[in-house]
């Protein structure tokens, strides 16, 4: 079995992106506790004025179940 890390992303954009960013990673941190996930690695990041990132990172057997429910943007092999 795969012990592969998937880190799901949610995208913002505009100006309040960094806010809204910043705001979705509480929601995360509040599903991982609700969802007793083993994994409690969250983040955000902004790489521009107009772009910011929230992101989960969870661990590939759970990708599908935390995917459907919260419906991120995109995902990515997470790497240490």
């Amino acid at each position: 079995m795969s012990n592969r890390r998937i880190k799901l992303i949610w995208d913002f954009r505009g100006p309040t992106s960094a806010k809204t960013a910043e705001h979705h990673e509480i929601h995360l941190t509040d599903y991982i506790i609700a969802e007793k996930l083993d994994l409690g690695i969250t983040g955000c990041k902004t790489y521009s004025e107009m772009h910011s990132i929230a992101f989960l990172v969870v661990d590939e057997s759970k990708m599908i179940q935390v995917r459907d429910a919260l419906k991120p943007h995109r995902g990515e092999v997470y790497e240490d």
